[in-house]
């Protein structure tokens, strides 16, 4: 039956409306968060980050990192849903003037485990790796990349003993033999032949000889507390770094450190957050000066080390911190120093969002200055990042930047100011024409 030119024009307006409605939702989240989606207008070209003295180095110029953690990245980059994601942190992070990511190349034995036993990879997972590289490249974001976790998170060092101990070779139950038994050093030196030699599937470059990694880390935060006198763990750090240099002699290398001064140091009393900070088998200068070791890094979280302290009294102790750091960095390591994770805890008594914008600028205004005056304080890196939608990856430290404008703006105003004194790198004009000028 035909219908009335009014019928069909009513008929016609039934149909319109639904699509002119998801025409506008489709709309909105492209103005609200489309930006995240859109690739990297040209992919950057990266040079190999270099070492001169004190001094970061790229393309001849001194290369000041603000960075930043995200160590989900391999994870969420392995599974298709979660995969969008890993772009949006990673283009956040260049619109914000960010420079180098801190990201996990290991996860050992856990859900979506890339060495599922040793030796033994999940090429899905590893693809997932792939990809994030790729990403970062695109956006100019390089890679500071972690071998292994002192921490159960992730496996860690817990499930390379456990590992052993199944097969029947651990020579101890003991997290710590991760350091000394000879089975559990062949494991790890497997995973980091494995890696370094991985080629990537999406550039077919290995990674080895990809300029987007920035550097490598040995391990995350490593305390050896059976061995207090540091020896265990020294000998680990000079096989392990000598071992990556053997395979790796274009990239960057750092222990992981957390920072304390250990049982030899005077600064262990002046300096250490308690006397406890000298007994877990680690020392800052000792396991820095080692001449395969390319910068040192250090942890700030004043809040776990204080819990007892004020605000004020803590942020005291974050300058007094890191002016030691940096000073050992020019006098006695003649290397960069970063400070690679910093933060403050939500759970603290009476915390306020603003008391972590203002830890967030004492540390900036420590690396600006150290910058300003050519020192060896080197660059900072924020613990964590994360895109919406993400709270089971969070932790009281975690923070969606731009959900917070004074945060926001603390962040980007600190990229403006090191790029004033290093110049703006190639890949930053678009950004950094927006947010400084």
């Amino acid at each position: 039956m035909f219908k009335s030119s009014t019928q069909k024009m009513g008929a016609g307006n039934r149909l319109l409306y639904p699509i002119l409605g998801f025409a506008s939702c489709l709309v909105f989240i492209y103005f609200s968060f489309g930006d995240f989606w859109v690739s990297y207008p040209r992919e950057p070209v990266l040079s190999f980050v270099q070492r001169n003295g004190t001094h970061f180095m790229v393309d001849g110029r001194i290369f000041y990192i603000n960075g930043w953690n995200s160590y989900w990245l391999m994870d969420h980059a392995a599974d298709e849903y979660t995969r969008p994601r890993v772009r949006a942190m990673l283009h956040a992070g260049a619109k914000m003037g960010l420079t180098v990511c801190r990201t996990w190349a290991f996860n050992d034995g856990a859900y979506n485990a890339l060495q599922l036993a040793p030796g033994q990879y999940d090429e899905r997972v590893f693809r997932g790796l792939d990809h994030v590289i790729v990403e970062a490249r695109k956006h100019g974001i390089r890679l500071l990349l972690s071998l292994v976790n002192n921490l159960q998170a992730y496996g860690g060092k817990t499930q390379y003993v456990k590992w052993a101990w199944e097969e029947g070779v651990g020579l101890s139950s003991s997290n710590d033999s991760f350091f000394y038994d000879p089975s559990i050093r062949h494991y790890f030196k497997t995973h980091v032949k494995t890696l370094l030699t991985r080629r990537n599937t999406i550039t077919g470059v290995r990674y080895k000889d990809d300029p987007t990694i920035f550097a490598w880390e040995l391990i995350n935060e490593p305390r050896c507390m059976t061995d207090p006198s540091g020896d265990t763990l020294q000998d680990w750090i000079e096989e392990m770094s000598s071992f990556v240099k053997s395979i790796d002699k274009k990239h960057l290398l750092t222990v992981g450190l957390e920072g304390f001064y250990g049982p030899k140091s005077p600064k262990r009393v002046t300096v250490n957050p308690g006397e406890w900070a000298a007994e877990l088998g680690s020392d800052f200068i000792r396991n820095s000066q080692i001449s395969t070791v390319d910068f040192a890094s250090v942890h700030i979280y004043p809040d776990q080390w204080f819990p007892k302290y004020d605000l004020e009294e803590k942020l005291k102790y974050v300058l007094k911190w890191m002016h030691s750091h940096i000073e050992d960095g020019d006098n006695e390591l003649k290397k960069p120093v970063t400070f690679t994770e910093f933060g403050l805890s939500n759970l603290s008594k009476g915390f306020d969002p603003s008391q972590r914008d203002r830890l967030y600028k004492i540390v900036q205004d420590a690396i600006h200055k150290s910058a300003k005056k050519k020192r060896a304080g080197a660059g900072s890196f924020v613990w964590q990042f994360l895109v919406g939608g993400m709270d089971e990856y969070n932790d009281d430290f975690g923070i969606v930047p731009w959900e917070r404008p004074s945060t926001y703006r603390l962040i980007t105003d600190h990229s403006c100011r090191l790029a004033q004194i290093r110049g703006v790198l190639p890949f930053q004009r678009e950004y950094l024409k927006e947010l400084c000028f």
